[in-house]
């Protein structure tokens, strides 16, 4: 069994002054991402009008499976034209990891 997860920090248009602003930006991201059956959900910079962290975990049988998922996903959020992807950290756990 292989876990994986990414975290993906992006910059929000600067019309985001609000947090209600900025939730009409992450939602869309994170309820299209869950199409790819991975739990996603907005971890971090909760408080930064211009700025969200979005994460993805996923959990295969094998290591390709969950490297293909998490492609599909970085894919996903670069094409989104209304936020700039700054930086994804991707992290990959195997049944030998502690």
């Amino acid at each position: 069994m292989f876990t994986g997860n990414a975290v993906f920090d992006l910059l929000l248009p600067g019309d985001s002054r609000s947090l209600k602003a900025k939730r009409s930006y992450v939602r869309p991201i994170v309820a299209a991402l869950r199409r790819f059956e991975v739990s996603a959900a907005e971890v971090g910079a909760l408080d930064l009008h211009g700025r969200a962290e979005i994460a993805v975990a996923v959990v295969a049988a094998e290591a390709a499976h969950v490297r293909e998922v998490l492609d599909s996903c970085e894919r996903l959020v670069a094409a989104r034209p209304e936020v700039e992807l700054l930086s994804v950290r991707r992290r990959l756990y195997g049944a030998d990891d502690d």
